[in-house]
């Protein structure tokens, strides 16, 4: 089952309330925002962490099984590498939850059409699926 566009009735957690009041949907957006903004200063540091490794082997071997520092350069790269990508998927992440706000279906599960609770929304704010959803998905 799909979700159906509801107007974040999940942030006041009653489905016979209505819709989120505006003070409700500014904090949602400042969330969002607040999170997007946060994210990009991430990418960004990351980023420049990444090209330094990066440069800080351009005149090295690139042998990194005998050179004495390699593992531990390779390594550093790797995880950086990590990080990095992790945060750019969040990114996406944040942008398709701020879609969703746009478009009245954020707060309400993709998988099963339910109200994600507001504290999980709180949270995770570019959260997409309830706590039933994401945890049947992670077995």
């Amino acid at each position: 089952m799909h979700a159906t566009r509801v107007p974040l009735t999940s942030l006041v957690n009653d489905p016979l309330a209505g819709s989120a009041s505006s003070a409700e949907l500014q904090s949602v957006d400042r969330l969002l925002n607040a999170e997007r903004t946060s994210t990009l200063q991430r990418i960004t540091s990351l980023t420049r962490q990444f090209d330094a490794i990066v440069e800080s082997t351009v005149f090295t071997t690139n042998d990194d099984e005998h050179d004495p520092e390699g593992a531990t350069v390779a390594f550093e790269r790797a995880q950086v590498g990590a990080l990095l990508a992790a945060a750019k998927r969040h990114l996406a992440a944040v942008d398709r939850a701020a879609t969703r706000f746009l478009d009245g279906s954020y707060g309400v599960c993709e998988r099963c059409g339910q109200a994600i609770p507001q504290e999980r929304l709180a949270a995770l704010p570019a959260v997409g699926t309830c706590i039933g959803c994401t945890s049947r998905n992670r077995r």
